[in-house]
């Protein structure tokens, strides 16, 4: 058994955030710096009586690792045919690594349960726990798969953590709204544009599927984990080190290793020992079915093997390594010459979504660029192109003030598009006055395109975000959730921003 040192304290407690925070579509764990309080966060955790029966491959320490991380609405003594499942989160931990790798399996893909028969994954859960939950994997999608340990998260838990955290401003991509009186699903109230999310407004938003697919969910699920693990600081780590730690406790289960002090401590060294941080979302090959009917989702069997090794795969070199490999694949996808393929001048729209933004108190810009297709362009109050549930006057545009953690307000406003409202595939413009927004602070590059100093951000190899600053305030594109705008329009979006 070792103890990891006091000098490595901060590294320690910043990758056991950005893991476990990982953990359970977001769920959070603090790290410890003494036998001490590796003690206190097994007694915690052994409040609740650890996962029985569950087929996991207790590594010799220092062997990377695989967490199967479940977000839940269990709670210890229920039986699990009373709990639900909303995620199904895979994290891989390598110290040879620059990346910790995560891959969410949808709750709707079909499968066959062993003793049960055909239904969708998130049922074996409720008819087993997570061992049948594991088993149910390994015959129907990764046969090669071997977890290591099982961390369930219920959804007080993921509330309480988020709250404790100082909550996480989040790129809201569209108006979501529910009431839970009418449809039976949950309720939810959250404008668009750039905003801090709190505890209940957190969960349902990481939760929501109810006019989407278990596709866009799990990207929303797994932007939400990088946005905590980039926002969230070392220093405010220390500072609640104690509050963090009792909430993961009284909010999780886990295997019977993790109830230890030698488990704990095997598991956290690898992740203080892990060369870098940098969260890599792996994309699980799913395709999606009629919903309704079914709502079912189906995936080939070649396509997950290829997705199983890239979840798999170690990536070495080191962080400038990795970031310039990551600026290669994107120059790759948008070639050397930039060009208009797939969009559409559309300049008329975008002045009458300014002019409804005149009085936001800050200048307003709006791409003459935007995605071509039918069925696509801005969405408006005036139209029905984007689908809403309850009338939403001043959502599309959306003109608000936006304010930083100290409470000073900025004017902001939010554009929202719409590429396939049926896919739940939205895109969007934001614009404030808050030049340094948590969401902007490290760019992969900066590109010159057409006099524009454009800051470009990437997951996977996929462009997020473009961003361009002025002396009045900072503008951005914001990609679908499930990045389904090329990386050339992307950049070929933000740099038509015109006013």
């Amino acid at each position: 058994m070792s103890i990891i040192p006091r000098t490595r304290r901060g590294t320690l407690w910043r990758a056991l955030l950005a893991a476990v925070l990982v953990i359970g579509a977001t769920a959070g764990t603090t790290a410890v710096a003494g036998l001490l309080q590796f003690k206190q966060l097994a007694a915690d955790i052994g409040a609740s009586p650890a996962i029985q029966g569950a087929p996991v491959d207790i590594p010799p320490p220092g062997n990377p690792q695989t967490i199967l991380v479940i977000g839940s609405d269990h709670r210890a003594g229920q039986p699990y045919s009373d709990s639900r499942t909303d995620t199904m989160l895979l994290v891989r931990l390598n110290d040879a690594s620059q990346t910790i790798n995560v891959m969410s399996i949808p709750r709707d893909l079909q499968v066959t349960i062993p003793g049960s028969g055909v239904a969708k994954l998130n049922a074996a859960y409720a008819a087993g726990g997570p061992g049948l939950l594991i088993r149910t994997i390994r015959a129907n999608v990764f046969p090669d798969l071997r977890v290591n340990h099982i961390v369930d998260v219920n959804f007080g838990g993921f509330q309480a953590l988020v709250n404790a955290i100082g909550c996480v401003y989040a790129d809201v991509d569209h108006r979501y709204y529910n009431n839970t009186l009418y449809t039976g699903y949950s309720s939810i109230d959250i404008q668009p544009g750039y905003q801090k999310l709190c505890g209940a407004d957190a969960l349902a938003f990481v939760r929501f599927r109810h006019t989407d697919s278990d596709i866009v969910r799990n990207a929303r699920q797994q932007d939400f984990i990088r946005w905590a693990k980039d926002q969230y600081g070392v220093g405010n780590i220390l500072a609640n080190k104690d509050r963090l730690l009792h909430i993961f406790g009284a909010h999780t289960r886990t295997d019977r290793d993790l109830h230890t002090t030698d488990g704990l401590i095997n598991l956290f060294n690898l992740v203080v020992n892990a060369a870098g941080t940098r969260i890599e979302q792996v994309k699980f090959p799913a395709i999606l079915h009629a919903c309704p009917p079914d709502c079912n989702v189906t995936a080939d069997p070649v396509a997950e093997a290829a997705a199983f090794r890239r979840f798999m795969h170690v990536t070495t070199g080191g962080p400038a390594k990795a970031k310039a490999k990551a600026k290669t694949k994107i120059r790759a996808k948008k070639g050397a010459k930039l060009s208009a393929a797939g969009l559409v001048a559309d300049t008329a729209d975008g002045k009458a979504q300014e002019n409804a933004l005149a009085s936001v108190g800050m200048p307003v810009y709006y791409p003459r660029l935007i995605m071509a297709g039918g069925g696509t362009g801005y969405c408006s109050d005036m139209t029905s192109l984007c689908p809403l549930e309850a009338p939403s006057p001043g959502s599309y545009p959306r003109a608000y003030r936006l304010r930083d953690r100290r409470g000073h307000p900025y004017p902001a406003y939010r554009m929202t598009l719409v590429l396939n409202s049926l896919l739940g595939q939205y895109y969007g413009v934001q614009g404030t006055t808050w030049q340094n927004p948590p969401l902007l602070a490290s760019p992969l590059e900066s590109k010159v395109v057409n006099g524009k100093t454009l800051e470009i951000y990437e997951q996977g190899g996929s462009i997020t975000n473009v961003a361009w600053h002025t002396k009045q305030g900072v503008y951005w594109i914001s990609n679908t959730l499930t990045t389904d705008i090329s990386n050339r329009q992307m950049i070929n979006i933000a740099a038509s921003l015109t006013h």
